[in-house]
Parts: C-alpha cells; structure tokens; sequence
C-alpha cells in the first residue's frame, strides 16, 4: 500500500510540474506578441528566412527557426547556430526556441513547422506556437504515407497551423478551398498571393538573391512583411542579404578538364510538381547543355517519394540518364520502368560515396552536361551538392 501512495504521488507531482510549465510556456508567448507558423510542402525553410529577414530589416526585432536541411535558429543580428538534439528531432524543441526567441527581446518569431503527422501539426502550433499569423507556402503530393492517401489530405492535415482569430497567408491555388473552409471555421482572415501578384517580383528583384529564389516565396514574404508595415523595398534589402537555407535551390558549374558541367540542386523538392517544375526551369537555364543527367537521391524510407518521382519522371522532358544513388533505388527503377522509361538509361549508384557518385556522373558527362539532383536533400544530398559546389568555377546560375 505504501508503494501505491508513493506511486500516486510522484505521478500527482509529474502533472502539476507539467500544467506549471505549460503556464510558463504560455506567459513567455504573449510576451512575443507576433508569431508566425509556417508550413507547406515545398518552400518552408525559404520562406521562413524570407520573412524573418525582410522583418528585421524592417526594425522589428526578429529571431527565426528553420527545420529544413539543417535545423538553425536564427538571431535578431542574422547570426545563426544549429539547433542541439539529444536524439530524433521532437516538437517539444519549439519551446526552448520561444524561450531563447524572449532572451533577445524578440518581437517577432518566425518558424517552420516541424511537425508531418497531421494531430501533431495542430497540436504544435495550439501548444508551442498559439500563432498569431499562418503561413501555408502550398499543398503538394508528398509525406502520403502519413498525410495521404490523396493530396487534398496533404492540404488538410497541413491547415492545423491556421490560428483561430488571426491571419493566414497562402500561395496555394488548387487546394485553397480547404484552407477557406478552415479559415472561416476559425474566424480567421485570409490572405491570398496568387499568380498575378507573384509576376510583380521582377527578374531584377530575383537577381538581387546569390542563389536561385522562387518569384512566388518571395511574393508570399513581402505580403506578410507589408502586413508588418514593411515596405517593399527596405524588405527586399533585408532579404537579399540574408543567408540562405543550405538546401537551397543552387547553380554550380564546373570545368572538368574541357567538360563543362552544370550542377543544378533541386534535392530538396521532393514531390513530383515541384521537381519537374525546376527540371523545366533548369532545362531553360542551359538550353545548349548537350547531355542531360537526372541525378536522384532514393531513401528506403520514404518509399513513397521514389515511388510517385518514378512514375512521374516519364511524363517530363526526358533526360540521357537517370542515375540512382541513396538507398533503395530499386522502388525508383521499378516504378520508372513501368511507368514506361527505357531501362537502359539508368545507371545505379546505391551506396556509393559522394566523390564516387561524382565520378560516375563524369562517367556519363559529354562535352556540355546539365546534372539536376533532386529526390531528397537528407541523407547524402548535401554531401553531393558539396562536393560538387566545391569543384565549381563559376558560382550562381548562367
């Protein structure tokens, strides 16, 4: 009996520490009275860098949290270090972000979703964040095997971040009727960046970034900027100067003894809309390249990826050769081969090393040759954009 009653007692003394740091967590956040979720399926980490830099240029002081490539917190100075994990990345980390976020008198905080269960993305923006803005980049085919089965529920587990009685910010277009039901279910203005406003980002404005920047993020960006009081041209300073995601959207090219190779990074976009739309746009960026080398990273454990990107790729405009590193590359192969794509062009890379992935893909390089990488940024597609942006002669894009 005695050990019941000690029993009792810790798991009494467990519940009150936990309703009192949750007061504590709740006080800290109204001490910061602007905070804007963001989340998406492509886009996330850009936008929050975008925002958070076009805010701070605009003299509101911000700090800012990504979860891309490398998860960073982001100081009101522009600084930035890695955020420490002890073991697997857990929502619980968002509050020691709001807590360093107050220590620099921050009156702003700008941060990724972290969450891809569909409860879990609710629950952290109701618990850890209480947003006082949303933003929801766009809804695309990806993550289907915990937010599918089909892309609309992509759009509907992704409206959890959407704050009862605040303001939403979306460039979505196909599924913006869910984010509107969402929106008026929870009293919440939205505001909506579509293609017309994305075409006012001029060629100019875009050359202004050091690596390849997307009309629309930046569009989105300097809405919610303009929200803030911002004008157009201070946030644009801010943003140019601030410092990329390192996933980022980048052009490397490369001399190798006469070859000329053109290295485009496109790991990050992971879902079939996204990845052919800058296998387009990196097919006009090098129209004379004569060789065309579709570099995708595989990960056994996001099979739905390789899936999806394997039946898709056909339906592009084709390339010379499709080289398959990562792990579980034969998902990606069987998908494309049904899907129609001569077998004969693919070249299979699993397990190799970044410097051997580098020389197969020289292997298959002719005299001018566009290499995209694209699939997944973890597991080796940062090492391969390093070794190949270390090799580059000529930085940034033709």
């Amino acid at each position: 009996m005695e050990k019941f009653w000690l029993l009792l007692g810790a798991v009494v003394l467990l519940a009150a520490l936990g309703v009192a740091q949750e007061l504590v967590h709740r006080r800290n956040l109204r001490r910061i009275p602007i905070r804007i979720h963001v989340n998406g399926t492509r886009g996330k980490s850009s936008v929050t860098r975008l925002i958070a830099a076009g805010l701070r240029a605009g003299g509101i002081v911000t700090c800012a949290k990504t979860t891309g490539t490398l998860p960073r917190m982001i100081l009101p100075d522009g600084s930035e270090y890695p955020v420490f994990r002890p073991s697997r990345p857990n929502v619980i980390e968002q509050v020691r972000v709001v807590r360093t976020a107050l220590a620099y008198g921050t009156r702003a905080l700008v941060v990724e979703c972290m969450a891809v269960q569909p409860q879990l993305q609710a629950l952290s923006d109701r618990k850890l964040i209480r947003a006082t803005h949303a933003v929801i980049t766009n809804a695309r085919e990806d993550h289907l095997d915990v937010m599918g089965p089909r892309e609309e529920d992509v759009a509907l587990a992704l409206a959890g971040v959407i704050p009862p009685g605040g303001k939403l910010f979306t460039a979505e277009r196909k599924h913006l009727a869910v984010f509107a039901d969402a929106a008026r279910d929870r009293n919440c203005a939205l505001i909506v960046v579509d293609e017309n406003e994305a075409r006012t980002v001029t060629p100019d404005e875009l050359a202004g970034f050091g690596y390849i920047e997307h009309a629309e993020n930046v569009a989105l960006a300097l809405r919610v900027c303009a929200d803030f009081g911002v004008e157009r041209a201070v946030a644009l300073r801010g943003m140019w100067r601030a410092q990329p995601d390192p996933g980022v959207m980048s052009a490397h090219e490369i001399d190798f003894f006469g070859r000329r190779i053109h290295f485009v990074n496109g790991f990050a976009a992971n879902d079939p809309e996204s990845t052919e739309k800058i296998w387009r746009l990196a097919l006009g960026m090098f129209p004379d390249a004569e060789h065309r080398i579709a570099l995708f990273n595989c990960r056994a454990d996001r099979a739905d990826r390789s899936l999806s990107l394997g039946a898709a790729c056909v339906k592009w405009p084709p390339a010379d050769h499709y080289v398959l590193m990562g792990s579980g590359t034969y998902i990606f192969a069987r998908a494309a081969t049904r899907a129609g794509l001569d077998a004969r062009k693919l070249y299979f890379a699993e397990d190799y090393a970044a410097h051997e992935i580098f020389e197969a893909v020289i292997s298959l390089a002719g005299r001018s040759t566009l290499v995209m990488g694209m699939g997944n940024i973890g597991g080796q597609g940062l090492e391969v954009v390093q070794h190949f942006r270390n090799r580059a002669v000529i930085e940034g894009a033709a």
